[in-house]
């Protein structure tokens, strides 16, 4: 393998050949040394003699590497340097770096493989990708889709899960009923994947992958996504809009991406481990639920992260809002949901403002099968249940609510931005036209 060899001036030179030798014993053919960081064995100014073409990073490690790989083009990164030079978030940036530039990024005892391999898709492709589960990936995802749709872009979801089909499972726009779904549950098939939410909230085509197993980096163990994308192309997709599931990425090259960052995130998951390398492959963050009672607490970190990191991707910061998908005016509702009870609070509180109901109860223990069921019968009498298609909707919830006569009504999670903040709509489409300028340079 042609390599380029990250290097230290904590080690002296003489050591430095010696290490780049074992590198060549091990069959690969070293184009150069990047030299990044350190001067304590060196001389004053001097960049060493290695043998090998070598240049200083000065003090931007991240730009030399990726301004290095792209004149050099080799086939790996090997990392020779060693704390305190590169500590660990300082390392991992760098392996960000060479992963999303598709190349591995190997060292002592590891080796960091690139999430996304195989060949581009026939159509213009956008990933929605997250930090981790339950972001709003599918949320952002639906809203990327509506935009396509509403300007005769014919797109198709494929959104990979956990609890995806065993092949690549098409639902064709306007297909997705609540018989369909009990049918599904009856069948001993999962009735909330997210391919089925995508459908019935936003009217499109979708398709549904399944996936096992999440890297370090984002790579599922397996997955049927490259099928599931291939087929939508041969649907004649317009627009391919990939979504990702928990932390793990679609392995399938896209022309831009959406990264979807809760509000409430540890910042260290965007700017230590391979956060950086989530935002290195998109072109859009959008941080989601910040509207709840510490949905302001790290926003500024989030942004500086992301100036710091990609200082050319787009920033929305939004909350969501519940939409039932039905009329439900007038009526008693129990709601069912997957967010944490102070944003159900809320969200019960916003139906009843902003659609005429009366919350009569509400449960945030969607994804908690004991405990839902636990609530729902212990509920009052309602009209209507309101709940999300999302965990345990259609086994539990819904199946508790048709055994009391109550009708089924699904809501959808809407991304409205805070005040100030850019149009969500017009930067997705935004980041839709930047993947179609992107397809058309790589035809």
């Amino acid at each position: 393998m042609r390599v380029l060899v990250l290097v230290d001036g904590e080690h002296y030179p003489p050591v430095t050949r010696w290490g780049i030798a074992a590198v060549r014993a091990r069959g690969h053919e070293v184009l150069g040394a990047l030299l990044v960081g350190g001067a304590e064995k060196l001389a004053a100014g001097a960049v060493p003699d290695l043998g090998v073409p070598t240049r200083a990073a000065g003090g931007d490690p991240r730009g030399a590497l990726a301004a290095t790989i792209d004149e050099l083009a080799p086939e790996g990164v090997v990392d020779l340097s060693d704390e305190p030079v590169l500590g660990y978030r300082e390392r991992m940036e760098l392996a960000a770096v060479a992963l999303a530039r598709g190349l591995p990024y190997l060292g002592a005892d590891f080796r960091l493989d690139p999430p996304i391999a195989g060949p581009p898709l026939g159509a213009p492709t956008v990933a929605v990708i997250g930090t981790g589960k339950r972001t709003g990936k599918t949320a952002i995802a639906g809203e990327l889709a509506r935009v396509a749709a509403a300007t005769d872009r014919n797109p198709i979801v494929v959104a990979m899960g956990r609890g995806g089909p065993p092949e690549p499972q098409v639902a064709p726009a306007g297909s997705v009923t609540l018989e369909g779904l009990l049918a599904l549950v009856r069948a001993g098939e999962h009735a909330a994947s997210d391919y089925l939410e995508d459908a019935v909230t936003t009217g499109v085509t979708t398709i549904g992958a399944r996936r096992a197993g999440g890297g370090l980096a984002g790579a599922p163990y397996v997955s049927s996504v490259r099928l599931a994308a291939e087929l939508a192309v041969g649907m004649g997709a317009g627009l391919v809009v990939l979504e990702g599931s928990g932390s793990s990425i679609p392995p399938v090259p896209w022309d831009a991406g959406v990264l979807v960052v809760p509000a409430s995130v540890n910042p260290e998951y965007l700017a230590g481990y391979l956060g950086p390398l989530r935002l290195l492959l998109s072109d859009l963050v959008v941080v989601t639920m910040a509207s709840g009672p510490t949905g302001h607490e790290h926003l500024s970190t989030l942004r500086s992260h992301v100036r710091r990191l990609r200082d050319d991707a787009r920033f929305v910061v939004t909350g969501f809002e519940p939409l039932p998908l039905g009329d439900v005016r007038g009526r008693d509702v129990f709601f069912a949901t997957t967010a944490p009870p102070e944003v159900a609070a809320a969200h019960a509180a916003h139906l009843e403002a902003a659609h005429g109901c009366r919350v009569v109860g509400w449960s945030a223990r969607l994804a908690d099968r004991a405990g839902l069921t636990e609530e729902m019968e212990a509920a009052p009498r309602y009209d209507v249940l309101l709940t999300e298609l999302k965990a345990a909707a259609v086994d539990v919830a819904c199946d508790r609510a048709l055994r009391r006569g109550a009708e089924i009504v699904f809501v959808d999670n809407r991304a409205v931005p805070l005040e100030g903040e850019p149009d969500l709509r017009g930067e997705l489409l935004r980041t839709i036209e930047r993947a179609e300028g992107r397809f058309q340079e790589r035809r």
